[in-house]
């Protein structure tokens, strides 16, 4: 169904009917509205395959039932769903193994973003800034609310396309930092459940809307401010900065680093911390920079590291982490990207939904925990990634 197979409400034999003549009920779509269009397809083999056509394959009825149930996100038995994987240079074989899998863990949000995975605990957090909710996941399959409202309190919130959090991290004391994309600021939780805010202004105006977020090992925090949470975009009059800049919080200042990106969004640093790489989110300038990073917080020499804007797709650059090879994975134009330390293009991960944003997860860092639109998702690599 639409390129996933949603294992639930008495499925049996996982991906394939089960048995003689045995029934499969699926869950083909969740909060459905009146117009919406699914895509089915039902394909069948019999074995054994060399003794056609008496192998036949009989299919009774196909029937479609309504049922009124909760609404709202849903963590569903981790289901297999369909991936590619395009290979375009033999190095992505030591990344993504000849059988690749990714699994669908919960469905029904409004937009998935800003993952991390909490160590201390076991279990990830991520954000719906649509909903103006933070969602917890944990390794046991439990999804649950564990902020709301998350990013936005004001009257007003109807104004807003997405006035939740965004990027989520965590310092080195693991203390969870904030994104507040409607409150237009930086946060930090305290152990004590206290919250602090650690950037709202520069020069004495407003940020724009604080997308994604990255500690450097020195507890120098970056983060990148493009308008994207203001309900009207570069056009707001909330606007208060005439562009979007990338900042960084060093010993308690706030300084812009640069403003070389109409929208810059995703954030990472190479394995040493050398560098700091930061997408584009702008259909006339998908580009990823590199920044050389300096002791005071501050960038030099920028340069263009990867430029995709010729590549079709009405999708711009977002999130991106990095491996402990430092191999980046970046939200592209139709998929995730997998891009060497050196500038080349190893090849793309394609999957039913566009993925946004992602995580390192699990006990080892080697699951790839992956927001894609209304859907949240994992995929088991052979590198462990670098992790907050």
């Amino acid at each position: 169904m639409d390129g996933e197979l949603t294992r639930a409400i008495g499925q049996r034999g996982g991906s394939v009917v089960a048995g003689w003549n045995a029934s499969n009920r699926l869950v083909i779509g969740r909060d459905v509205k009146p117009g919406q269009k699914i895509q089915l397809a039902v394909f069948g083999a019999n074995g054994p395959l060399s003794n056609p056509p008496t192998n036949f394959i009989w299919m009774r009825l196909a029937r479609l039932d309504f049922y009124k149930g909760e609404r709202g996100p849903v963590a569903i038995p981790p289901s297999e769903v369909n991936v590619e994987v395009t290979r375009l240079d033999p190095a992505i074989d030591e990344i993504i193994g000849p059988n690749p899998k990714i699994f669908k863990l919960a469905e029904g949000f409004q937009f998935t973003e800003g993952p991390v995975w909490v160590r201390k605990g076991g279990y990830l957090l991520f954000s719906d800034p649509n909903a103006n909710t933070q969602y917890k996941y944990t390794k046991d399959g439990d999804l649950s609310i564990f902020r709301k409202p998350s990013g936005y309190s004001g009257a007003d919130i109807a104004a807003y396309g997405q006035p939740g959090s965004n990027g989520l991290t965590l310092d080195r004391e693991g203390r969870l930092t904030i994104n507040e994309h409607g409150n237009r600021r930086v946060t930090r939780i305290e152990k004590d459940g206290a919250l602090t805010i650690l950037a709202d202004r520069y020069e004495g105006r407003r940020l724009n809307s604080p997308n994604d977020l990255v500690y450097r090992s020195d507890g120098t925090l970056y983060f990148t401010d493009p308008p994207f949470g203001l309900p009207r975009f570069f056009d707001d009059p909330r606007k208060e900065l005439p562009y979007s800049g990338v900042f960084s919080l060093h010993n308690g200042k706030l300084q812009l680093v640069t403003k070389d990106l109409t929208g810059p969004n995703g954030i990472a640093f190479s394995p040493d911390e050398k560098y700091l790489y930061v997408t584009n989110w702008d259909e006339k300038k998908k580009v990823i920079m590199r920044y050389e990073s300096q002791p005071d917080g501050t960038v030099s020499n920028g340069i263009i590291f990867f430029d995709m804007t010729s590549e079709p797709g009405e999708d711009a650059l977002d999130g991106m982490k990095v491996d402990q090879r430092g191999n980046l994975y970046v939200s592209g134009p139709g998929g995730l990207w997998i891009i060497s330390a050196e500038g080349r293009h190893l090849g793309t991960v394609i999957v039913p939904k566009h993925p946004h944003n992602m995580a390192w997860g699990d006990d080892d860092g080697r699951t790839l925990y992956i927001c894609a639109r209304s859907g949240l998702y994992k995929m088991r690599l052979n590198i462990p990634g670098i992790r907050p």
